[in-house]
Formats: C-alpha cells, sequence, structure tokens
C-alpha cells in the first residue's frame, strides 16, 4: 500500500514540477523565442483550460474502464508530449499540447485518488486523497527554483528532458506495482452525470471555487505585494516564496487527517483560516514580521482545505465518485482563473493593497457558503457502490 501511494505522489508531483518549471522560465522562453512575454504566458493558462475542461470529460469518457489502465494512459501520454520542447517544437505547438497535457493530469489525479481511496480502510481515506495531493503541493516549493536553475545553465528546451526522465522512471514504477481498480459499473455513464453534478456538489464545488478565487486574487501578485507594501526585496522575496511553497505541503498532508475527522467542519475551519490570513496581510502588511506569518498561514490553510474539499465532494457523489473526483482540480482552475483577473483588475483600480482586498471579500463569501453547505447529504446512497464515507465528528452527529 505504501508503495502504491508513494507512486501516486510521486505522478502529482512530476506533473506539479512541470507546471512550476514553466511558470519559472517564461522570461527565459520569451526571449528565446523572441515573443512577448504573455505569449510564453499561453502556456500556463493552456495548461489549466486543460485541467478545467478536458480532465472531467475524459474522465467522464473512461469512467467504464479500469482505473489502472486509465492512470497508466494519462502518465505516458504526460511523459510523451513533454518531450516536445526537447524535440525542437515552436510555441504554437507547444500551447496545444499543453492543453493536452494539462486534461492528462485532471486524468490522472481523478484516477489517482479513486485508486488510492481503494486500498485503504475507510477511515483513512481523507489521508489517502491528502498523499495524491500533496504531490502538487511540494512540487510548488521546489518545482519553480529548480526550473529557474536549470533553464540558466541548461537551457529551457533540455530542462524538460528532467521532466520526461523523472516521468518515465514514475510510469515504469507504476506498471509493476499499481493494482487494478474496477471502473463504473452500477449507474451508468448517464447515472454518472447526474450523480456528480447533483445540486449539493455543485455547491460544495461552488464553496472551493470561491475559496481559491481569493486565495489566486492575493497570490498572484505575491512579489508585488512583499516588493511594494511589506519592502521585502532582492533574495529575500524568493525565500518568502520558497518558505510559502514548504508551508502549502505541510497544510495539504495535514488535510488529510482534518478530512477524516470531519471534512465539512475542515472546510469551514481552512475557509476561516485563509480569511483571517487576509485581513492579516491587509491590515498589517507594511510589517514584515507579520506580512511573513500570514502568507505562511495562507499557505497553510489554502492547501490544508483541498483533501477535505475532495473528501466532501466525492461523498456527496455517491456512485458518482469516479467523475467527482476530476471536479474539485477542474474548480479549484476555474477560481485561480477568477481570482487572478479579479485581483488584477483590483490593481488598476487601486493597487496592490485593492488586490488583497479583493482576496479577503471572496474569502469572506466563501466562509458564508461553506457553513451553510454544512448540512447537504448525498441525495441518495447506492448500498453497492463505495464513495468515501465522511466520518463527522460526534457533535456533529
Amino acid at each position: 500500500m505504501a508503495i502504491v501511494l508513494s507512486v501516486l505522489f510521486a505522478g502529482t508531483f512530476v506533473m506539479g514540477c512541470a507546471e512550476m518549471l514553466v511558470a519559472g522560465m517564461l522570461d527565459l522562453m520569451a526571449a528565446d523565442l523572441a515573443v512577448p512575454l504573455s505569449a510564453v504566458g499561453a502556456l500556463v493558462s493552456a495548461n489549466a483550460l486543460g485541467i478545467a475542461i478536458g480532465g472531467p470529460l475524459l474522465t467522464f469518457l473512461t469512467a467504464r474502464l479500469g482505473r489502472r489502465p486509465v492512470l497508466l494512459i494519462a502518465l505516458a501520454v504526460f511523459t510523451g508530449l513533454n518531450l516536445l520542447p526537447a524535440l525542437g517544437a515552436g510555441l504554437e505547438a507547444f500551447i496545444a499540447a499543453r492543453i493536452v497535457i494539462g486534461a492528462a493530469e485532471g486524468l490522472f489525479i481523478a484516477a489517482a485518488i479513486t485508486t488510492a481511496t481503494s486500498i485503504v480502510s475507510r477511515e483513512r481515506v481523507g489521508r489517502a486523497m491528502a498523499v495524491v495531493i500533496s504531490g502538487f503541493a511540494v512540487s510548488s516549493a521546489v518545482g519553480m527554483p529548480l526550473g529557474r536553475l536549470l533553464g540558466e545553465v541548461v537551457g529551457w528546451r533540455v530542462s524538460f528532458l528532467a521532466v520526461v526522465l523523472t516521468a518515465a522512471v514514475v510510469l515504469a514504477i507504476a506498471l509493476l506495482v499499481v493494482p487494478r481498480v474496477p471502473g463504473e459499473s452500477e449507474v451508468g455513464m448517464l447515472g454518472q452525470l447526474r450523480f456528480a453534478f447533483a445540486p449539493p456538489v455543485l455547491a460544495v464545488l461552488a464553496v472551493g471555487t470561491l475559496l481559491f478565487a481569493g486565495v489566486s486574487a492575493a497570490q498572484t501578485y505575491l512579489v508585488p505585494f512583499l516588493d511594494g507594501v511589506t519592502g521585502v526585496s532582492g533574495p529575500w522575496i524568493g525565500v518568502c516564496l520558497m518558505g510559502f511553497g514548504i508551508a502549502a505541503a505541510i497544510g495539504s498532508f495535514a488535510g488529510g487527517r482534518f478530512a477524516d475527522a470531519g471534512a465539512a467542519h475542515a472546510l469551514i475551519l481552512g475557509a476561516i483560516g485563509v480569511a483571517a490570513s487576509l485581513v492579516a496581510m491587509m491590515m498589517w502588511g507594511a510589517n514584515p514580521v507579520v506580512a511573513v506569518i500570514a502568507l505562511l498561514g495562507l499557505a497553510v490553510c489554502s492547501a490544508g482545505i483541498t483533501s477535505p474539499w475532495q473528501h466532501r465532494v466525492e461523498h456527496l457523489a455517491g456512485p458518482g465518485v469516479i467523475l467527482a473526483a476530476s471536479l474539485p482540480a477542474s474548480a479549484g482552475n476555474l477560481g485561480d482563473a477568477v481570482g487572478a483577473f479579479s485581483g488584477g483588475q483590483a490593481i488598476d483600480i487601486g493597487g496592490v493593497p485593492t488586490a488583497i482586498l479583493t482576496a479577503v471579500i471572496l474569502a469572506g463569501v466563501s466562509i458564508a457558503a461553506a457553513i451553510a453547505s454544512r448540512s447537504l447529504r448525498p441525495a441518495r446512497r447506492s448500498q453497492r457502490a463505495s464513495p468515501p464515507q465522511e466520518t463527522q465528528p460526534a457533535t456533529a452527529q
């Protein structure tokens, strides 16, 4: 079991590193290709679009297949397409490939979570989810600085070979150790749609979308915030960003235990923690000590709610759990896009402090939505299905 979970973690880790690799080398790629930075930035948007739309679509289309071949095919597609830059592919071709890569990532996440939760006891489902999801959180701490270093030393094209080689190793090990997990066999594909997009599921997806929009409205502009509001500059910005990534990794792992203890409560507490951190940034951001503590709190809480959110969505989806497993990643990317856009518009109006205020408002709304969604229950629970069973604290029964 531990080996399988480690391989699934490694899969999401290398996928997260590929995303951070692009983010860390945007200016190097733009200079080498002689295109505007915004043109290269389309690589980030293309990947997010692939996860948000392609992930659920591919998960739906492959719902009847066993999770093992789906997982392996998704990882193989990811590995192969990331080889294109090293082979000299142009920007347009790589942008198109990034859409497919994002879709493969979304499919892999859903299949990996379903696989992970199938090999653990019911009371450890949240922790199994956290192992898979934490691969992305850990990659955020090391992927961007590593990508920058590789880009400067060996060039941006060769840097993708590191991703390909690592992914190939993970794929080879996965072929040996990942067990067979059956696909959907009870409600059919239309049933997957009906249960995965039931009103309670959509309501909880909206909670996470609002929350991640608030996080993104601030996180996207952390460097201008640190430099222009807090007064942190130079190498200390890099230290703060790495600290943010490490704190996110810690929060992501811890979130699994909170999910097992009571996902609905954990989602509310996480939203409150995010909002409190953002309020501290808004009110006392000029104080470097307070600002750094608030940033770490934001990282821990925002990453900590991912597993409870995933757990809650799958619990409410009941027999539609296979398709529902792909929806939080999709909704989270939507929230990131909305938050980054809202924060950018706010900066145009009143500068970076206005972006933080926007983040506070979005996080505040997510608290109310999380509280309102606390009592939601699955519309129907099939006796033959095996969705994650949400554990509630004794006081919440």
